[in-house]
């Protein structure tokens, strides 16, 4: 089995999601004991996940880097970029950290050197690079700096002064402009002033096309995409070395594919361009070889791409045909050719064909709980941008109390009434975990994300829902607790204690917490109660949902341990 290739593979259990690594038969060959896992990658190395931890294993499962970093490990160079203990560091494909202090950040390496920044001598914020021994080989100075490329690096030494430097750090042309950038074969993109359009210079500084574009990106292959809208109607292209169009200024996208291919999108609706694209692919003469019939076309490799429309996704050549011997995956997003088998994913769904489209893996939608209980998944997708799998109970005695459950349960699930042909200005994903079941308790997490089109980032959400599977009672934070214990004040100052002395809490924001509320959100296990707040609440949108662990035994004396909600897992 050591040097079959497996595929990482998830199961809903009655402890969340679990992820493993099934062969193409679709058995597991890594049993299913993480909370999340990645594809293998060229060394033979794959990043999985362990409570809020990563580690990475071999194909036999065998654990090659302890579990104990904060970041996914993804190699390049045979070197990764991780977080330790809240700081960037250097590891070797053993795990051995190579970096004699933690960084603000570290990139991954490219051409031996990885761009870090942190705090220098004169508490300025700079950019440096690392070698692959993890010592600092370019000193920090930039104001701004890029990966290498080419055995080039572009960097910014002060307002208005640009360079490019070696991989030793040697000056090798300097820029007065207010920005360069986007290396590419041999041009840069710049711009005069903040308000100025970009155009592009050589490497020696001299103007080879005018600036006339709202963006500029790097050349690859003698063509570049550009923009020349001045307001929310873009007007992208692709243009030559000379400046001349290929691809003329008029569509609402341009995606270079490769393999000398593009894609070309048009608005689905002009007036809200930020909505997305319906895209057509065309050559690297600018000539479209399709209709705008795709709502997602991905990187060609090998001469395969894979693309999306009307509920279904499939494989493309580089004419636009569908491509032979590959499978059609209705109500998938997206599908890609891992190995030997397809991978589609629908949302955070996962599910692997054969080359013919037999059915390989699928994740479960029954989660047993007992003989008698169980949880079923349901989904609800009314509209293209809206997407709901909700949880539904089976197993509770009494009908009526089983049917108001999964009521309730879909509409805190955001299971609501929504027009199939309307175009939303927003996506919305939602999701279930079961998080923790014990004697009568199920506690099921309900979670989901609202994108606005054109926002900053999306608003998620989460619900715990502690459900007695007897009564079908949902429980308050309040059926905890003893009459008259004074729970709210108890455990607001345990929360604030661990707001003045851990320092994992150093983000909550100065004066934010004011102490938790009668109906504050909550959950469960075996052992604690977890109290939590939701983004911005009395953190930064980055901290997510700040969540307190207060064990039982810290608060046994308040809790009324003959009551229902205690005795329901107890």
């Amino acid at each position: 089995m050591g040097n079959e290739y497996v595929y990482p593979a998830s199961l809903k259990t009655m402890d969340g999601t679990k992820w493993g690594y099934i062969n193409e038969k679709g058995e597991f060959e890594i049993q299913p004991d993480f909370c999340y896992a990645l594809d293998f990658q060229k060394n033979g190395l794959a990043t999985a996940e362990k409570a809020g931890k990563y580690g990475s294993i071999d194909r036999c499962g065998n654990v090659i880097i302890p579990f104990k970093f904060e970041s996914t490990i993804d190699f390049s160079e045979s070197r990764a970029a991780v977080v330790f203990e809240g700081g960037f560091h250097v590891i070797n494909e053993q795990g051995d950290l190579l970096t004699k202090r933690p960084f603000n950040y570290i990139s991954m390496f490219q051409e031996g050197r990885a761009m870090f920044s942190d705090i220098d001598t004169y508490g300025n914020f700079r950019y440096g690079y690392l070698n692959k021994d993890g010592d600092v080989a370019i000193e920090l100075q930039f104001e701004s700096a890029t990966d290498f490329k080419d055995g080039l690096a572009v960097v910014k030494m002060a307002d208005n002064h640009f360079a490019l430097i070696d991989r030793m750090g040697n000056v090798v042309s300097r820029y007065n402009y207010y920005f360069v950038g986007n290396y590419g074969e041999g041009m840069l993109s710049f711009r005069t002033g903040p308000q100025e359009k970009f155009g592009y210079i050589d490497l020696k500084g001299n103007v080879i096309i005018q600036p006339r574009f709202s963006t500029a990106q790097s050349f690859e292959s003698g063509r570049a995409v550009v923009n020349e809208a001045d307001d929310i109607q873009n007007k992208y292209g692709l243009i030559d070395r000379a400046g001349r169009y290929i691809i003329e200024p008029i569509y609402n996208d341009v995606i270079t594919l490769g393999e000398n291919r593009v894609a070309v999108g048009k608005a689905i609706d002009r007036s809200k361009p930020y909505i997305g694209s319906l895209y057509a692919i065309a050559n690297w003469k600018g000539e479209l070889i399709t209709e705008f019939i795709y709502d997602h076309i991905s990187q060609f490799d090998q001469g395969i791409a894979s693309s999306s429309q009307a509920n279904k996704a499939f494989f493309i050549d580089r004419s636009g045909n569908r491509a032979r011997g590959l499978p059609v995956v209705i109500g998938a997003d997206s599908v890609a050719l891992i190995n030997r088998l397809v991978r589609a994913m629908k949302n955070t769904r996962i599910a692997y064909f054969d080359r013919k489209g037999k059915i390989v893996w699928r994740q479960n939608t029954i989660i047993p709980l007992t003989n008698r209980y169980r949880v079923l998944e349901k989904k609800y997708e009314p509209n293209k941008d809206f997407l709901v799998f909700y949880p539904h109970v089976d197993g509770i005695k009494n009908q009526k109390a089983e049917v108001n459950v999964n009521e309730k349960l879909k509409q805190l699930s955001n299971v609501k009434e929504i027009d199939p042909t309307e175009q939303l200005e927003y996506t919305y994903t939602g999701d279930f975990n079961v998080s923790f079941f014990k004697k009568h308790l199920l506690v099921i997490e309900l979670f989901g994300y609202e994108y606005y089109f054109g926002a900053a980032h999306g608003m998620p959400m989460k619900t715990y829902v502690n459900l007695n599977m007897i009564s079908g009672r949902f429980y308050e934070l309040g059926d905890l607790f003893k009459k008259d214990s004074h729970y709210i004040a108890r455990l607001s100052s345990i929360i604030e204690e661990m707001i003045e002395t851990d320092r994992q809490y150093d983000y909550v924001f100065p004066g934010a917490y004011q102490g938790i509320t009668e109906n504050q959100p909550f959950y469960v296990d075996e052992n604690a109660l977890y109290i939590y707040f939701f983004p911005y609440e009395i953190g930064p949108y980055a901290a997510g949902f700040p969540t307190f662990k207060i064990p039982f035994s810290e608060i046994i004396e308040i809790i009324d341990t003959k009551g229902e909600f205690w005795l329901s897992f107890n």
